[in-house]
This record gives C-alpha cells, sequence and structure tokens, in this order.
C-alpha cells in the first residue's frame, strides 16, 4: 500500500472475485513450464573454479559439463577456471573465486592441508556447488559430508522420471514448472538431507524403478553452511544433460545463489500446510475490486484497492506464515495478518498489520516494512533483496504479539503490537491488489502453527549501539580473544553464525561467558565451542541478548561506544546498548 486506502466503500461491496480457474500449466517432457532463456542480468563480473578431479568413477560428462559451464559463464557475467589439480586448494586461489564447482568428482581428491584451505574459503563466505558425482567424493571428511548435504549410496539404470519441483523461488529452479520430466541417473543417498537443507526438488519415486528413499527422495537442495552458501544437484549423469536448456539453466542458478549474486531463502523447512499450492483457489474470498489472475502456479495481482483474504481459517497464537512474491518493476502489493473475516479490505487495514511490498517508498512503507508503524532494516533488507523480475521469499513469523520479517531467510524487521486494538495474535492472511499499473506475482503460500519455523543457522554482522558491529580483535582465534565494537567491515571477524543450538560463532569458535560467571561485568570473549551454558544466547522480542544459564544480557560496556569497546554480561535493561540485530 502507497497511500491510505480512499476508494468508496460501495466500489468493494459491488467487486466479485477476480479469478481464472486455469490450473498450472504442465510441463512437456524432458522442458520446464515456461522458457529457461538466461535472463540478463545486472551480475557483477566474477570467476568460479571448476574442479573435476576423479579417484574413483570418471564421467564421460565431465567434459560436456566445462563446456557448458563456460558457455553459462559467457552470457551470466563470470569466468570459468578449469582445473584436476588438487594445489589449486590454497587459501590465496581460492580467494579470487566466488564459488567453487565440484563437478562430478569422485573419491579422496583432496589431502589435508587442501581439505583446510577449502574449509576456510566455505567459512569465510565462499560458494559451493556439488554437481551429481560430488556426493560420491571424500567419504571420510565429515566437513565435506556436511557442505555436500548426503553422499552417494547406490542409482539404478539411467532412466527418465518425475521431478517433483518444491520450490519454485529459488534461481535454480524458479524457470521450472511443479514438476520436471527428464532422463538422469537417479542418486539414491545415505542419509535424507531434508533436515540440514532446504529441498527444492524430490523425485517421485513412483515414476521410476529403483528408487530406495522411501517415498522421500530429495535431488537438489541447498543451505547456508558454517559462513558459506552449498548447493547440490543430482543431475548431470549423462552427456546429454548439459544440453538441455532447463538442466543448464538449473545450474546457472546454483552459481549464482552460490556466488551470492542472488538470495533465496536456504533454511530447512518442515511442517508447513499448503494454503495455496498453485492448483486451486479454494478458501480464498477477494474483498475490494481488482483481483489476481492464475496461470502457472501463480497469483498475479491486477487492478484494486483489494485484497485476496483466507477465509477458510482463522490463526491465532503463534504462527509462521511463509510465501514466494515477485514484483514485475516498482510495484507494489503486501501481505495483511491479524484482521478479522470481513468482505470489506479496510477490516485489514484498521484491524491487522501490513507488512509492505514496494521498494521505493518511504523507509515505514518500504519492502519489509510494518506499513506505517515501523520500518525495516533497510542495509539488511537490500543486503537481502532480489531486484524486480526476480522471486524473493518472506516468512512472516508471529510470536504472541511479535511479529519478525524474514527476507530470502534473513530476518529484517521485528516488530511488536502495543495497540489495544489490534492483535496480531488471532486473525486471517492476505495479499493486496494495490492498483492499476501494480503487478506483484505470488506463489506457495504456507503456513505452520505452533511457534513458526525454528530458523536453521543463520549467518551475517551483529550489529549493536551506534550502528557498529559484534567484532573478534584482530581476527584472532585464541582462546579468550576479546570480543568488541567496532565499525562495520565485512571482514570474517564480524561474521556471526546464530546456531540452532543456542550458539553465536565467529572463526569457528563461540562467543562465551567467561568462567562461566554471572556478576555484572563478566568479560564475553571468543572461545573454544563447549556446549556448556556459557555459550548459549537467547534472542529476546525486545531485542536483547539473554545468556539464560546467568540470565543476564550481553551489554556494550561503558556510557560511549566507539571502536574497541569491549562487550560484557550484565544485568538486562534492555537500554539501547543491549539491543542487538541478528543476522
Amino acid at each position: 500500500m502507497r497511500a491510505p486506502w480512499n476508494v468508496p466503500l460501495a466500489l468493494f461491496a459491488a467487486a466479485a472475485l477476480c479469478l481464472a480457474p486455469q490450473a498450472a500449466a504442465q510441463p512437456a517432457s524432458g522442458s520446464p513450464s515456461v522458457r529457461p532463456e538466461i535472463r540478463v542480468t545486472d551480475d557483477p563480473a566474477y570467476k568460479i573454479l571448476v574442479f573435476s578431479k576423479t579417484a574413483g568413477f570418471r564421467h564421460s560428462s565431465i567434459d560436456d559439463g566445462i563446456a557448458a559451464l563456460r558457455s553459462l559463464g559467457a552470457d551470466g557475467h563470470f569466468t570459468v577456471d578449469a582445473t584436476e589439480d588438487a594445489q589449486a586448494f590454497t587459501a590465496g586461489n581460492l580467494a579470487a573465486y566466488k564459488a567453487v564447482v565440484f563437478l562430478s568428482t569422485t573419491g579422496d581428491v583432496l589431502d589435508a592441508t587442501q581439505q583446510t584451505a577449502f574449509e576456510q574459503y566455505v567459512r569465510g563466505g565462499g560458494g559451493y556447488v556439488g554437481i551429481h558425482a560430488a556426493a560420491d567424493t571424500e567419504y571420510d571428511w565429515p566437513f565435506y559430508e556436511g557442505l555436500a548435504g548426503a553422499l552417494f549410496q547406490s542409482h539404478p539404470a539411467v532412466q527418465p522420471a518425475t521431478v517433483e519441483v518444491e520450490d519454485r523461488a529459488h534461481d535454480a529452479t524458479a524457470h521450472l514448472g511443479s514438476t520436471w520430466q527428464r532422463t538422469d541417473e537417479w542418486y539414491n543417498y545415505r542419509t535424507n538431507p531434508r533436515t540440514s537443507a532446504h529441498v527444492l526438488a524430490s523425485l517421485d519415486e513412483s515414476s521410476y524403478s529403483g528408487g530406495a528413499m522411501s517415498g522421500d527422495h530429495p535431488i537438489a537442495w541447498c543451505k547456508d553452511y558454517q559462513g558459506g552458501r552449498a548447493f547440490y544437484t543430482g543431475g548431470g549423469h549423462t552427456d546429454e544433460s548439459y544440453a538441455e536448456p532447463a538442466f543448464r539453466r538449473h545450474l546457472l542458478g546454483a552459481i549464482r545463489w552460490a556466488a551470492g549474486m542472488t538470495h533465496a531463502d536456504c533454511r530447512p523447512e518442515t511442517g508447513y500446510t499448503s494454503l495455496f499450492d498453485g492448483s486451486s483457489t479454494t478458501g480464498w474470498q477477494q474483498a475490494g475490486p481488482g483481483g489476481f489472475t492464475l496461470a502457472d502456479g501463480t497469483l498475479t495481482s491486477h487492478g484494486g484497492l483489494g485484497m485476496l483474504w483466507y477465509s477458510a481459517q482463522e490463526f491465532s497464537g503463534d504462527y509462521s506464515v511463509k510465501l514466494d512474491w515477485k514484483a514485475a518493476g516498482d510495484d507494489n502489493s503486501g501481505v495483511f495478518l491479524g484482521f478479522p473475516a470481513s468482505d470489506d479490505p479496510w477490516s485489514a487495514v484498521n484491524n491487522g498489520y501490513e507488512v509492505q511490498i514496494d521498494a521505493t517508498d518511504a523507509p515505514e512503507r518500504t519492502t519489509g516494512a510494518v506499513y506505517g508503524f515501523q520500518s525495516a532494516d533497510l542495509a539488511a533488507r537490500d543486503a537481502s533483496l532480489n531486484p524486480p523480475g526476480e522471486w524473493n521469499t518472506y516468512e512472516l513469523r508471529v510470536t504472541g504479539e511479535r511479529l519478525e520479517v524474514f527476507l530470502n531467510g534473513r530476518r529484517i524487521n521485528d516488530f511488536t503490537n502495543t495497540d489495544p486494538a489490534r492483535s496480531l495474535a488471532q486473525g486471517h492472511i492476505g495479499i493486496q491488489n494495490h492498483g492499476d499499473g501494480d503487478e506483484v506475482a505470488f506463489r506457495n503460500i504456507r503456513v505452520k502453527q505452533g511457534g513458526g519455523q525454528q530458523p536453521g543457522p543463520r549467518s551475517g554482522a551483529v550489529k549493536g549501539v551506534n550502528g557498529k558491529c559484534l567484532d573478534v580483535d584482530g581476527a584472532q582465534t585464541a582462546d579468550g580473544t576479546k570480543v568488541q565494537l567496532w565499525t562495520c567491515n565485512g571482514t570474517a571477524a564480524q561474521k556471526w553464525t546464530l546456531g540452532g543450538d543456542g550458539t553465536l560463532k565467529a572463526l569457528s569458535k563461540c562467543l562465551d561467558v567467561s568462567g562461566g560467571g554471572t556478576a555484572d561485568g563478566t568479560r564475553i570473549q571468543l572461545w573454544t565451542c563447549n556446549g556448556t551454558g556459557a555459550q548459549k544466547w537467547a534472542p529476546q522480542s525486545d531485542t536483547t541478548v539473554r545468556n539464560p544459564q546467568s540470565g543476564k544480557c550481553l551489554d556494550a560496556s561503558g556510557s560511549t561506544w566507539n571502536d574497541g569497546t569491549p562487550v560484557h554480561l550484565w544485568t538486562c535493561t534492555a537500554a539501547t546498548n543491549q539491543k542487538w540485530a541478528l543476522p
């Protein structure tokens, strides 16, 4: 919404639901439902390393794969250096690359020193793309198993199968239909990666012979991993794969995301129930003029001002809403929460809250803002936002009267309702059609009740008072190293990973309360992770960060906060020097 709603109510009352009852188009065999041509992007020039060393079975498709990646690079603004020389894995050499592609590598391909260099590269923010037999690699290296997400167990003969596309927002799968028919050698994996990675596509085991993963068979996934980005696809065994436009576009999207050129929510996701799966709008009603057109599993707004709302259920307590959205240009829309059932869209405006979609409006009315109430963290928003024409993912997590807004997996707003006339904890969900000329599309609307999605590890800066960052003194890694405030600079010394286990990690070590102390002023330091209560941190709704063992808060010491100001433990007061913006 750009401005207050001022359309006469009579127009709303006379409006009817405007949805074209068209099912999502089904792709033809071997091709997606939309053309997979490479979009012209504004990506800066960058380099990737393609590594194809084999110590086991060697795929004949490796040469075709390298040629395909070079061709993609010519259109995608990146240069490919291809090698089978493991000596390329040094800290100095890897630093030149935005992503490293393991192209059907097999067996033990790196020695201990090279493994260490690659671990440091990933932890420093590097990207990894594993293709096909990359899962048949380095079985005795736990870091690599976690990076790849799962390792090879067996495979049946090459044959056609149906790939079910679970996420159509990621750049690697946004060009595909809901299903994808293709021929490949379909791996079974030793473990299911769904609990540690975000699954983008899976196999319909009833569509081919030899699937051995009990009907839940991921085949492409992504994850944030120890400070870096990791993507794996099981396709790419056959020579012909690398001539398929859809598979080539799949690889391009994987590389762009791993290189940080595009953003996606790659946290593990389980327990969500679909409210709109692309095939039906059952349970939804239109309030006000205009509406949404349904095609290719996508709802696209037209006309307005109006709102499509989910009337079949009112949500209460703690819940999480996730949906994918795309703006065609400088367009306007939003997502409403916490409003009572009504055919009048003013109900949502006056009684609920709107999370805005409009990247060029004023701060309290821009993408990620709680419209008219609280701006998003604009720096975090800008670092997470994909441009017009590309898909984004919102998670809107309601915990009581607290609303957290995540854009492509990164929290960009944290708002608490204090208005007794409104309640986030009870009401309906709706999406806005703002008006003529505003074209915003939505896909895959789903909800999880009972506390929302528990986040997987998230990495980035931890920002405190005066906009300064939580920093490891001199990027040192010795136990006891001082943790302080410092001007944000994007280095590894300021890149913290918030784990699902309550830890905050930087440089592979943990934020730690010295000696497990509880007194005001106890030193906060970097220390080897040991699982104790001295290394557990719990974000609070008032944006303080508490150490549950002591019941006290992470605090920037003193009354002036300059570069080098140490942090310590202190009684929680919710003062500005105890407020932190986490990744």
